[in-house]
């Protein structure tokens, strides 16, 4: 293809920002990138870029082609990793991305057995509550709880993972326990890292927002203050069966339980079929559901 090198040059300048990060990403220097670009420009007879002293925009016919040499560039490397052998070892850098709790508590043990098993492969897993974005921020894999958004990225199931709205007995001393879920508006919510509770509501997914005078971004935090009567959180089963079984906590609107909700791995296509994602997929498919059961079966004073 007569313009390759000026498209790849052109979909790392716009992917990473600048010439300079595309320049590292290529692996060649800053003029070589800038002179590919102008070429392609020259060639399609249209400018694609417009550079401010800080900042790289795209013109109308730049993000036009962009849209399309990405998926292009996409494509071709998904055709390269398809044809590595299934019996490849893995090997470089994995980039994973995970809910800092369930990462800590769950995923990191697994990633450190994996690692034992391959020890030529390098690990960089990042545990964040913000929700990154896999393809501009480079990950391999990314762990998602709950109902998927529809997008062009590839999931895998790994297992699965239902959410309680509970309360401790103590709390619906003062209150009755909410029926419906017009009755959250009359009752202290107690929100993590997100206000918004998932349901489903009439065989629909729905995401209801909810206000309280409680707010944080940690799983413990907000059962500890669910146990101690300060309110009604929502919470998954790994968290909350224990406490259900022994009575410190109270299930409400279980019928409106999500049934779609999950533990996901999602990855882009062009990385599915690399021995790294794969095999790592696969072990987390094997032994992430025992894990969580047992974590759900478990005992608690």
């Amino acid at each position: 293809m007569a313009h390759w090198d000026g498209i790849e040059a052109f979909v790392e300048v716009v992917r990473l920002g600048t010439f300079a990060a595309a320049a590292r990403q290529l692996q060649v220097s800053n003029s070589h990138i800038s002179r590919q670009v102008a070429q392609l420009e020259q060639e399609l007879g249209l400018p694609l870029l417009y550079r401010t002293t800080r900042q790289i925009h795209l013109t109308d016919a730049g993000e036009r082609y962009y849209a399309r040499c990405r998926e292009l560039l996409d494509g071709f490397r998904e055709a390269e990793t398809a044809l590595q052998s299934l019996q490849e070892r893995p090997h470089g850098v994995l980039r994973l991305s995970c809910a800092t709790t369930f990462g800590e508590r769950f995923l990191a043990p697994l990633v450190n057995d994996f690692l034992r098993l391959h020890p030529q492969l390098e690990m960089r897993l990042h545990l964040t509550n913000r929700q990154v974005d896999v393809i501009d921020e480079g990950y391999d894999v990314v762990i998602r709880m709950g109902t998927l958004q529809d997008s062009s990225l590839i999931a895998r199931r790994l297992c699965e993972r239902r959410e309680f709205v509970v309360a401790s007995p103590d709390y619906f001393q003062g209150v009755s326990q909410p029926h419906s879920i017009a009755e959250l508006v009359h009752h202290r919510c107690l929100i993590g890292s997100r206000d918004v509770w998932r349901f489903d509501i009439d065989g629909l997914h729905r995401e209801v927002r909810v206000q309280g005078p409680w707010q944080a971004n940690s799983g413990p935090a907000l059962l500890d203050a669910a146990l101690k009567g300060l309110g009604l959180a929502q919470l998954p089963d790994y968290y909350v069966m224990p406490y259900l079984a022994n009575g410190n906590l109270t299930a409400v609107l279980t019928r409106f339980q999500c049934r779609d909700a999950g533990v996901w791995a999602v990855m882009p296509r062009h990385r599915q079929h690399a021995a790294k994602v794969r095999q790592f997929v696969d072990y987390l498919v094997e032994h992430l559901p025992a894990r969580l059961e047992q974590a759900c079966s478990s005992t608690v004073e």
